[in-house]
């Protein structure tokens, strides 16, 4: 199939930021920003889970329940994501690279599903990873499936209003372009925070 010309700039787009948080997050080297190469080590559980303030939310243990001013931990597995009901707590906690990793990874899963699979998945389906090597594996699957899914559609697709089924966000009242966009604006702002975490962690007093 054809990609649609208002489809190719979002892909070119999408694959930039992908492609940037994966080498952020696995090295050996990542481009600084001004066209060089600098070293980074791959992501480490210690960084995974760290919590630079009190009280985060974050992947924990199903067994040990969920954290601070959660209500749940979401997902599948003997691991889950902290998360409450609406109205969520105010002010929003803050959240580990577990935390942020695990949220991008389900929501790329989750619209592929609802876009050219079984529409079917929900956050109870999802395997929530308990370790980083596991969440980068499960970023870059998520992302595969959603690159593919955009892929299967042609011009008017874009157009169609509730295109993509997916039961967590505006898209039974979005057109699907604008969900394309979305996702791609949740890949850069939280492939952005994963990296100033890592920063961060790297800056942290010992």
């Amino acid at each position: 199939m054809t990609t649609p010309p208002r489809l190719s700039p979002l892909l070119e787009q999408f694959d930039f930021a992908r492609q940037r948080l994966t080498d952020r997050m696995t090295g050996p080297v990542m481009d600084s920003g001004d066209g060089t190469d600098t070293k980074v080590g791959p992501l480490t559980d210690e960084e995974y889970f760290w919590e630079p303030v009190p009280d985060c939310w974050s992947v924990r243990r199903r067994v040990a329940g969920p954290g601070p001013r959660a209500t749940l931990l979401a997902g599948t597995g003997d691991w889950g994501r902290d998360g409450a009901s609406y109205p969520h707590p105010w002010p929003p906690p803050f959240t580990t690279i577990a935390w942020r990793l695990s949220h991008l990874s389900e929501m790329l899963t989750l619209r592929a599903d609802h876009t050219n699979g079984d529409h079917a998945l929900t956050r109870d389906d999802y395997l929530v990873s308990g370790d980083a090597a596991g969440a980068v594996a499960a970023f870059d699957a998520g992302a595969a499936a959603w690159r593919n899914a955009l892929l299967s559609v042609d011009d008017a697709a874009l157009d169609t209003t509730g295109y993509c089924t997916y039961p967590h966000g505006s898209d039974p009242e979005e057109p699907f372009i604008d969900i394309v966009w979305w996702v791609n604006q949740e890949l850069l702002h939280h492939g952005a925070e994963v990296a100033l975490l890592r920063d961060l962690y790297r800056a942290r007093p010992h």
